[in-house]
C-alpha cells in the first residue's frame, strides 16, 4: 500500500507492509512410515471406510506475514519452512494459499 507525504511541494511516497495470512501443508515423506495415519485408516475401515488407503497425517500451519506482496509474503512462509517449520530428511511442505483473509476456504480444487 503506497500513501504519500507533502514535505513543502515535494511529495514523498511511504510504502506500508500489508497482512498476507500464509497457509502451509507439512506432511511426512512417502518413504517415512506415518503411524497415526496407519491408525486412523484402520479405524476407517473398522467403521466400513473400505475405499479409503494411503492415509497419512499432517500439519496445517497459518503464518501471519508482513509484506508488500502475497509473493513476498510466499517467499517469506517458504523460507520459514524451509529453515524451521518442515524438517527436510523427513517431511515436505507446501504452500497452499496466500491470502488478505484468516479463512481458509477454496483450498480444494
Amino acid at each position: 500500500m503506497q500513501s504519500c507525504v507533502k514535505r513543502s511541494h515535494i511529495e514523498i511516497p511511504i510504502f506500508r507492509n500489508l497482512k498476507f495470512f500464509v497457509y502451509i501443508a507439512i506432511e511426512r515423506k512417502e518413504a517415512i512410515l506415518d503411524p497415526q495415519g496407519k491408525a486412523i485408516e484402520h479405524a476407517l475401515g473398522s467403521l466400513g471406510f473400505r475405499e479409503i488407503e494411503n492415509t497419512r497425517v499432517g500439519k496445517l500451519v497459518r503464518l501471519t506475514v508482513d509484506a508488500n506482496s502475497p509473493d513476498e509474503a510466499r517467499k517469506v512462509a517458504e523460507s520459514a519452512s524451509e529453515k524451521l517449520l518442515a524438517n527436510p530428511i523427513m517431511e515436505t511442505f507446501s504452500v497452499i494459499k496466500v491470502s488478505d483473509s484468516p479463512v481458509l476456504e477454496g483450498v480444494a480444487e
